[in-house]
């Protein structure tokens, strides 16, 4: 008896679903697809030259705002693109979205960044990111607790500082 209730009961589990899939909407796994394999945000508008060296795009996700106090970016680096040397009162978190770039904070070594990296620069700590010299770099900068400040922009970061990565 206990047998044929479990059989009737898998019965009834694999017709409820198979009655959820044909009732289901139908996705085209193209369209899933593209989604994966294309840029997550626009590129943006071109950065101002006067704090970065080479191509690179920023569109804004979040403004700066008195609720939150944060701001967010897409930021997209051309190869061989990067910021000037610079700091944030409160810090910054990169997250790497596609691409390979670099990191570095005045003192240390250059650090090479892949997509999914996450980087948490300390509050004050000078630095700089971009993209390497052969392959493009997109990252979302989140600045937080902005009240304290969001940038302060430095000189540029020479070719022979650039060139550095070992």
């Amino acid at each position: 008896m206990k047998r044929i209730s479990l059989v009737l009961a898998s019965v009834a589990v694999g017709l409820s679903l198979l009655t959820h899939a044909q009732t289901a909407p139908k996705v085209p796994a193209t369209a899933n697809a593209a989604v994966a394999s294309g840029p997550i945000f626009p590129k943006g508008e071109r950065a101002p030259t006067a704090t970065f060296t080479g191509v690179v795009y920023v569109h804004t996700l979040v403004k700066n705002d008195d609720t939150f106090n944060c701001a967010s970016s897409n930021v997209t680096f051309t190869p061989g693109a990067r910021s000037h040397w610079h700091t944030h009162a409160a810090g910054q978190i990169l997250m790497v979205t596609d691409g390979l770039g670099y990191y570095q904070e005045k003192g240390q070594p250059i650090r090479l960044l892949r997509h999914g990296d996450v980087v948490q620069a300390q509050p004050g700590v000078e630095h700089w990111h971009g993209a390497s010299p052969k392959q493009g770099m997109t990252h979302i900068s989140l600045n937080v607790n902005t009240e304290k400040g969001i940038v302060d922009w430095g000189r540029a970061v020479t070719d022979q500082e650039y060139n550095s990565f070992k």
